[in-house]
């Protein structure tokens, strides 16, 4: 019996493993949001499977090789199909919860075998403190290969349906080679082989029509036409294409559509503009997609504007996507415009500079990596970039959806010492929507608006100031940082509406 090879076995079942619960917990905070809940509890199901798999162990006493055999063969069928099977059942079923943690309890269980059984092979190769430490220690460097690679290589390369389909055939086949490292002690390894063959071919198909997978979930899960699909470290990327014009999603959350993103947008940028002492130099924090930078290079006092967006992916496709690029007016290639990628937060905490106005264009708090955007500590941090005659602006999700979560912003603006003023606007795709000016103190000065703004003009700008009772005031805790209670009003309320 080779054992270098059965090592090897060990490292290459204990990445698949780990892949596969990334991949579930992935797709389900794709899917239902909420990144922590579902990875907290997709890890713990599995965690708890995979006791019960070697727990389970115990009762297998007769023909421990093949039943090895047997379980790798069953963990590369259900862990390569669990990403297709999954996006599909969300698709096409209300069943999508059901087959989540099935999923995990079943692919855990087995998991949970392997190990177990492969010490049982070994136990007459090795001295047993021998063979715990290196099994084990090989089984958490599989481990460490695959929480490097996941969010690094795997997901921005291939996608989350190609990933599991991909390390089923590796799977499928550490059955098949173990049919020769264990021959001596399987029964008949021909049947096996075969089954094993038959399994690696299937999934190899599998990997090979993915993306047709993939685009199939997606037009069936977006009501447009998909022209534009890629997967970043951080974010699936969708653009969908219909009559009203096309639409930007991101990890399923509806950015903009092109038919009323000027609302949003002149909303979120000129309020701030006109009331700043000076608008010489502009900082855009998140708005990777160029609208926000396209509203304020409207002004022509504007010397510089720097752009911080955490992706890349986005930031290339708003220059290199020829109707996005259009749709922002090629903003983020103008002679003024500085890109840069990376966190926000860390951009904040790393330098010193002080900008005439600072526009806070973030995806709404509906996860905690979100959350800490919204919190005390970030818009302290905030508070001291901005100039001390400047404006700073914060988009700060539907005071009518999520009434209590608006004023937590807000509220939590004041607490980081901002002075504030709450205002809101129609945005026909997304309803009405909220913003948080705020300042040092309260700003007077009143430049006029660019020319070629479709919806606001001055009458309408001092409108959105006025707030109806179903979304005046409501009393809400300080977002901080250990609390992140923002995230947790944000997904009650948004849940009454979904």
């Amino acid at each position: 019996m080779n054992k270098t090879l059965l090592y090897i076995t060990v490292i290459v079942i204990a990445t698949c493993g780990l892949v596969y619960e990334l991949v579930v917990g992935a797709l389900a905070s794709y899917l239902l949001g909420d990144s922590i809940t579902q990875f907290s509890t997709v890890i713990g199901g599995y965690l708890f499977a995979m006791g019960i798999g070697s727990y389970l162990s115990r009762y297998i006493d007769k023909g421990v090789a093949q039943r090895f055999v047997e379980v790798e063969l069953a963990v590369a069928l259900l862990g390569g199909l669990c990403a297709p099977v999954l996006f599909l059942t969300f698709t096409l079923t209300d069943l999508f919860q059901v087959a989540l943690y099935g999923s995990v309890i079943i692919i855990g269980t087995l998991v949970g075998l392997e190990i177990p059984l492969l010490l049982r092979i070994l136990k007459d190769q090795l001295k047993f403190k021998d063979l715990v430490s290196q099994v084990l220690s090989l089984d958490y460097l599989g481990a460490l290969a695959a929480s490097v690679a996941f969010p690094l290589l795997l997901v921005p390369k291939l996608g989350l349906v190609r990933t599991s389909l991909l390390f089923g055939v590796l799977n499928a086949a550490v059955g098949l080679w173990s049919t020769w490292l264990l021959a001596p002690l399987l029964g008949n390894p021909l049947r096996l082989r075969v089954k094993a063959v038959m399994l690696t071919v299937l999934l190899m198909v599998g990997f090979v029509l993915g993306d047709r997978l993939t685009t199939f979930y997606e037009d069936q899960l977006y009501a447009d036409d998909v022209v534009h699909a890629s997967s970043s470290p951080y974010q699936r990327i969708v653009l969908t294409r219909g009559k009203r014009g096309f639409s930007l999603f991101l990890n399923g959350n509806l950015q903009f559509a092109s038919v009323d993103e000027y609302r949003y947008h002149e909303s979120l940028v000129h309020p701030a503009m006109v009331r700043a002492g000076r608008a010489e130099h502009v900082l855009i924090l998140g708005g990777g997609d160029g609208l926000a930078a396209r509203e304020v290079l409207r002004y022509p006092e504007v010397r510089s504007v720097t752009l911080v967006d955490l992706d890349p992916a986005i930031t290339g496709l708003a220059m290199g996507y020829g109707e996005l690029s259009k749709l922002n007016e090629n903003a983020l290639k103008d002679a003024r415009m500085r890109v840069i990628n990376a966190d926000a937060m860390q951009f904040l905490m790393e330098g010193d500079q002080r900008y005439d106005v600072v526009v806070v264009d973030f995806p709404d708090p509906n996860n905690f990596a979100l959350g800490k955007l919204y919190t005390t500590g970030f818009y302290k941090l905030l508070k001291k970039r901005v100039a001390p005659d400047g404006v700073a602006v914060v988009q700060s999700t539907s005071p009518l959806f999520a009434r209590r979560s608006f004023w937590c912003v807000e509220t939590t603006l004041k607490a980081a010492g901002f002075w504030t003023q709450p205002y809101h606007a129609l945005v026909p795709s997304f309803g009405e929507w909220g913003y948080v000016l705020v300042a040092h103190e309260p700003p007077g000065h009143h430049r006029p608006l660019p020319e070629g703004l479709r919806f606001l003009d001055m009458p309408t700008l001092e409108s959105l100031t006025l707030f109806p009772p179903d979304m005046s005031p409501l009393p809400a805790e300080v977002n901080r940082l250990n609390n992140q209670v923002l995230v947790h009003y944000y997904e009650e309320e948004w849940r009454r509406w979904n």
